[in-house]
């Protein structure tokens, strides 16, 4: 069976929605929640009380979303139309402050989505065992404010537009983790990953500027270029002629196509931890998760083979149009302008390439309240390693058991990109566990039910346990 897609629409969501980025982190307001089944996924030193087996694909889903900028700074009421139509910050009726409001210097989205397929934890060979088949996937993307402002137009006749990032990966992962006590203080766990990869994408545009030529064209100068690791995978090309007669024509990537499937890579990872009791009321973890790669059996590459080129420039489309057409009907606007400033052309492929799926500590301390054993304070540090598309965050949380069977918490953070309130509520009566939190409370949303800021975070999932 032969797929088609087109590599217009994933700029286009690229740019428009904000998407998501590597390597799904389970809930982190519950790393101090006593027997969240999952806890081994932030350090594989803790262990459960209970054993436990996942019922298959709903035991552990994990959606998680970070960014600086998000719809709301992108799509905009259109004034002309008296807000009840939308319309792109591009509109020329938008003032140019109102515009460009919303964007940072560097613009960035992190997210990602976890299902675990399944998973079971049970305790044997003198410490606690987890077994994992999970399922990852991923988008990054980071844009500078100079490619908002070009697209707007604020009227210069040069932009410094800067560098372009955009990254995407799915792959599965089978990992066998153990953890045991060493003393009374001590006790610590890792898991070895084999990892199976699906696809991998990453789009690169470096020192990109634009220069207002004579007859009102933009000239467009930079390095670009785009590698993809999947089975079957080849670009799509369009001739186009130059505007210059004498110089004939070019071709550039404008779609893809992928003629059937299969394991694009295979890689390893590794995942370490501890746990460090100090004494009754304290306690201290680290770990270091996901330290490892995929080697890709292939790599379909464009490139930007001309530094400099021309360009028509970025124009604003509505939303929702007089005659009723959907943001879906206007894709193709927005995508064709998109494939117009990459300027990329297919040079096939490479053969293999290794990439990181990016790596992440994390820091704990936890405190026993004395007075009231069935609270704790904890403290949290994670970083995530990886490239354009690193981050850290602190978070701060206060957890409570009133029974032996039901506990959770609430917690505060301040990230890279945004403050966030998260929660968890876990239930592990014998024989059955279920929890849900979230590490974002979500705000509005739009009609899509994509959220305005781009920031929000859900994971639940149930348990048979005993």
């Amino acid at each position: 069976m032969k797929f088609t897609y087109n590599i217009k629409y994933i700029l286009f969501a690229a740019s428009v929605m904000a998407g998501a980025q590597v390597a799904a982190q389970t809930l982190s307001s519950a790393y101090f929640t006593d027997d969240y089944k999952f806890r081994h996924s932030l350090n594989p030193a803790f262990g459960n009380e209970q054993n436990y087996v996942s019922i298959p694909a709903l035991g552990n889903l994990n959606v998680n979303m970070r960014g600086n900028f998000g719809y709301q700074d992108v799509i905009m009421p259109n004034p002309i139309a008296g807000g009840k139509k939308m319309t792109t910050f591009m509109n020329p009726y938008i003032p140019v402050g109102e515009a460009l409001d919303g964007f940072n210097s560097n613009n960035r989205i992190a997210g990602n989505v976890g299902l675990s397929i399944l998973s079971a934890g049970f305790k044997s060979f003198g410490g606690y065992n987890t077994v994992e088949l999970n399922m990852k996937t991923s988008f990054g993307m980071a844009l500078p404010y100079g490619l908002f402002e070009f697209a707007k137009n604020t009227g210069n006749q040069t932009y410094d537009i800067g560098d372009v990032s955009v990254s995407a990966m799915a792959y599965a992962e089978l990992a066998f983790g153990h953890s045991r006590q060493i003393n009374e203080n001590l006790r610590v766990g890792g898991k070895l990953k084999f990892l199976f990869g699906g696809a991998r994408a990453d789009v690169k545009l470096k020192n990109m500027k634009a220069d207002l030529a004579p007859d009102d064209k933009w000239t467009i100068t930079g390095e670009g270029e785009a590698d993809v690791s999947l089975k079957g995978f080849a670009f799509k090309s369009e001739t186009k002629e130059y505007k210059d007669e004498d110089k004939g024509s070019y071709e550039y990537v404008n779609d893809v196509d992928v003629d059937g499937a299969g394991l694009g890579g295979f890689g390893m990872a590794v995942d370490l931890g501890g746990v460090y009791k100090i004494n009754e009321d304290w306690t201290v973890s680290a770990a270091l998760l996901d330290l490892g790669f995929i080697s890709w059996s292939n790599d379909v590459r464009a490139v930007n083979r001309s530094k400099s080129f021309v360009f028509d420039g970025f124009h604003d489309v509505s939303v929702t149009s007089d005659h009723g057409e959907s943001i879906d009907d206007k894709m193709d606007g927005y995508s064709d302008q998109l494939a117009d400033f990459a300027n990329l052309t297919d040079e096939g492929d490479k053969g293999g390439r290794t990439t990181g799926i990016g790596a992440t500590m994390v820091f704990g301390g936890e405190y026993n309240l004395p007075v009231y054993r069935k609270v704790t304070f904890g403290a949290l540090s994670t970083t995530r390693i990886n490239g354009d598309f690193s981050w850290t965050e602190g978070r701060v949380s206060a957890n409570y058991a009133p029974l032996s069977w039901i506990n959770g918490g609430v917690s505060f953070a301040v990230n890279s990109f945004t403050t966030s309130c998260g929660w968890v509520l876990n239930i592990h009566p014998k024989g059955y566990n279920f929890f849900i939190g979230m590490d974002h409370i979500l705000g509005k949303t739009s009609k899509e039910m994509i959220p305005l800021s781009s920031n929000a975070s859900i994971a639940l999932g149930m348990s048979v346990t005993w």
